[in-house]
């Protein structure tokens, strides 16, 4: 692989040498509607470097248009509109379809929506014109050597699941790691430049492209399991931005967090150096991968996790509605104070409050009936303590095998995406369940929130400076998520209303829970204090890792670690 790495290497650093010296020099990055536009016939030039053709990323209903003669299967847009394997496998679609749309200061919306008598006309939005459909590092390396060359302001994207919008751009070039599908199996896998005696058994290699379901299918095949995440129909990317962001997993309060079974990071710079990182060799680097934010420090190319062996899941179904009102802050309440023992037992999952109730789907891998009924008990006896004063709940274990288990998540169901949606989230420490859960309920309540049960227990056993991640996650032990949603024919004023909506959710929460973080995996562009809020004190230091490794500059993203020394459209770095 070594060898490999430098003859790549070898095409590409004469360019990258070249282009060094502009992009150094220059503090704004170019995009389509500039002069500074790379012509044509100098793509053709990049071209020429590529195994695959340049890619032209359109909205995803750009089928549908013109509307009286369609220029693709429109039939098939509006099947699939909100399937997210479909998404995925179109460049130019991303999951949450207001990140395809363009604001401009007026309120107007450039967009190209499914329902063509709302404009009428399909226009490009934020989605990037050009790319690269990178199979390969030689790709990658020829894609950034280019966009450093001409200052471009670059993208990457895989399956474009964000909730911020991090893997688009408007006039921007985009590199699709989509296609980069290896995956590797090793029994005995020995971390490039660890000790012969550091092996782990059972790691899986996956390329930049693999999708959940695509990894739980080979991880089954050798009857393992593995910490990853869950998305209708397996869509979201195991080794992108799910990784970058932390990675949860249902598994999680017995296995740690996806950045803690990491083992080995693949990734190209700006510079075009191919770089392997793990915790022997490039450590920094490795440890600012894992839970550092996406698209930031390079292009990741592969990464390996390690697996376990299969295990029957024990699965915990709870609801309790209030026939009394006035009992949903108690209920509410009571739910988030039992947290902490319920993850800490094992038990990790997701749910969510309503105005008439809440509702959890609960996982154990491994777990004796036994200690079921002793871990279950607790919350069953406080729930049925409300009883007289009207609640009214249901709870039923039943158990399962690993792979049968992951069948029913994954394949029975690919809705997931299409959605106008913008989300927060909030990290509820220990502390906060245990001292101010009434004032958090009542946000929780209002928002009809969900919340991922994906922290505590393993997760908080990990060291707070184990990874890059937002040391937060180590003292959490639920993950909250508030949201709006809107139509894409909603007018811009009412979109307003419901951001501001939104903000204040956010506003109440962050005073509520002020030392506590923030999923930046599951979170918006209005977060307050956005630094602290998905970094913690972690940011200094990521953003040094980041200046180190990402020398032009090449890599910013929307909240990510060293955007706040660029402008809003991030374009141009200030003072330059």
């Amino acid at each position: 692989m070594r060898a490999l790495s430098a003859i790549v290497l070898l095409g590409t650093l004469a360019d990258l040498f070249r282009a060094s010296s502009a992009i150094s020099n220059s503090g704004c990055l170019c995009t389509n509607s500039q002069p500074c536009w790379p012509s044509a016939a100098t793509f053709s030039q990049l071209q020429s470097q590529l195994s695959q053709p340049l890619i032209y990323p359109l909205p995803s209903a750009s089928a549908c248009y013109p509307p009286s003669n369609p220029s693709g299967n429109c039939t098939d847009v509006i099947t699939n509109w909100n399937n997210g394997n479909w998404r995925a496998s179109h460049p130019g679609s991303l999951e949450m379809a207001n990140y395809e749309t363009f604001m401009f200061r007026n309120g107007t919306i450039d967009a190209c929506f499914l329902n063509t008598t709302v404009t009428g006309t399909c226009e490009q939005g934020s989605v990037p014109v050009i790319g690269v459909d990178a199979h390969s590092v030689a790709d990658i390396q020829a894609a950034i050597g280019f966009a450093a060359e001409h200052s471009l302001r670059l993208v990457v994207k895989n399956t474009g699941h964000d909730f911020i919008g991090r893997s688009t751009a408007r006039g921007a070039f985009q590199v699709w790691t989509h296609n980069m599908k290896n995956i590797t199996y090793d029994a005995a896998f020995v971390p490039q430049g660890a000790p012969g005696n550091e092996t782990f058994e059972g790691a899986l290699t996956l390329g930049a492209g693999v999708q959940w379901y695509e990894a739980y299918a080979a991880v089954n095949e050798h009857g393992r399991m593995m910490v990853g995440g869950l998305s209708g129909g397996g869509s979201v990317g195991a080794a992108g931005g799910w990784l970058a962001g932390g990675g949860h997993s249902f598994l999680s309060p017995s296995y740690g967090l996806g950045v803690d079974n990491a083992l080995e990071i693949s990734i190209v710079l700006s510079t075009g150096e191919y770089l392997t990182t793990n915790a022997y060799q490039n450590s920094d680097l490795f440890w600012a991968l894992r839970g550092g934010g996406p698209g930031t420090y390079g292009i990741v190319t592969s990464v390996t996790y390690r697996t376990y062996p299969q295990v029957p899941i024990q699965i915990w179904d709870f609801q309790a509605n209030v026939t009394n009102s006035s009992m949903l802050p108690e209920l509410v309440e009571g739910f988030l104070r039992y947290q902490t023992q319920i993850t800490d037992d094992g038990w990790g999952g997701y749910g969510g409050v309503s105005n008439q109730g809440i509702s959890f789907l609960y996982f154990a891998p491994n777990m004796t009936n036994e200690t079921v009924t002793a871990t279950t008990q607790p919350w069953l006896n406080y729930v049925q303590s409300l009883a007289p004063y009207g609640v009214i709940s249901s709870s039923q274990t039943t158990y399962d095998s690993w792979d049968d288990l992951i069948y029913q998540i994954l394949y029975t169901s690919n809705v997931g995406g299409g959605g106008y949606v913008i989300v927060t989230s909030r990290l509820l420490s220990r502390d906060t369940v245990a001292s101010n859960s009434s004032q958090v309920a009542q946000v929780l309540i209002d928002c009809g929130a969900g919340f991922n049960t994906v922290a505590g227990g393993r997760v908080s056993q990990f060291g707070a400076d184990s990874a890059g991640l937002n040391p937060a996650w180590r003292n959490a032990v639920t993950e909250t998520v508030c949201g709006v949603s809107w139509e894409e024919y909603t007018s811009t004023e009412d979109i307003q209303v419901m951001i501001q909506q939104l903000r204040g959710w956010i506003q109440a929460m962050y005073d509520a829970t002020p030392n506590d973080g923030a999923y930046l995996n599951e979170a918006s562009p209005f977060e307050v204090d956005w630094q602290k809020t998905f970094f913690g004190a972690h940011y200094s230091t990521l953003k040094s890792i980041k200046n180190k490794y990402d020398p032009y500059r090449l890599f910013v993203v929307r909240e990510g670690v060293g955007s706040d020394d660029w402008n809003k459209n991030l374009t141009c770095r200030y003072g330059s």
